[in-house]
C-alpha cells in the first residue's frame, strides 16, 4: 500500500479517531537543495512568532493528501509536485484548548521560488543543523 493510497490515509484518519482525536492539520516538509521550507505565524496569531512547516486544517469532506496540497498553495504559492513520504504524526492541543493531530509528509515542488505568503509574515529555508525557533516535535521531525 503506498502512502498517497486513499486507504493509506483513510487509515490515518481512523487511527486519530480512534484516538479520540477530531482535529486534523496536513502538513508538507518541503526539501531543495539540502534545505527545508519555514513559515514564521504572525505575531498576533495563536503561538505567534514561532516556526513552522507549511500546514492546515483538513477541511469537511477533504482528504489528508488533498490538504498537503491546498495548503501548500495557499500558505506558499508553492505547487507540490509530489508526496514522497509520510514522516509521521504528533498531537498538540490547539487554540481551542482540544487535541489536533498534525500529519506530516515529505513533498518536493515544481519550482523552489517565489514563495507567497498569505498567512505568515516571514520564511526561510534551513538546514537541519539551523532550525530557527520551532517546537520540539518539528525539530524531532526533521531531524530524525
Amino acid at each position: 500500500m503506498t502512502i498517497t493510497s486513499p486507504e493509506f490515509v483513510a487509515g490515518l484518519a481512523a487511527d486519530a479517531e480512534a484516538a479520540g482525536i477530531t482535529g486534523f492539520v496536513a502538513a508538507a516538509v518541503i526539501n531543495h537543495d539540502g534545505r527545508t521550507l519555514f513559515v514564521r505565524r504572525n505575531p498576533d496569531d495563536y503561538m505567534g512568532g514561532l516556526w513552522e512547516i507549511p500546514s492546515g486544517t483538513v477541511e469537511a469532506g477533504e482528504s489528508i493528501l488533498d490538504a498537503v496540497y491546498r495548503e501548500t498553495a495557499e500558505e506558499t504559492g508553492l505547487t507540490i509536485s509530489e508526496i514522497t513520504g509520510y514522516i509521521g504524526h504528533f498531537d498538540y492541543q490547539n487554540s481551542r484548548g482540544t487535541t489536533t493531530r498534525q500529519f506530516n509528509f515529505s513533498a518536493t515542488v515544481e519550482k523552489a521560488e517565489p514563495v507567497i505568503l498569505t498567512e505568515h509574515d516571514a520564511h526561510q529555508w534551513a538546514a537541519a543543523d539551523e532550525l530557527p525557533e520551532v517546537t520540539d516535535s518539528v525539530r524531532k521531525l526533521i531531524t530524525t
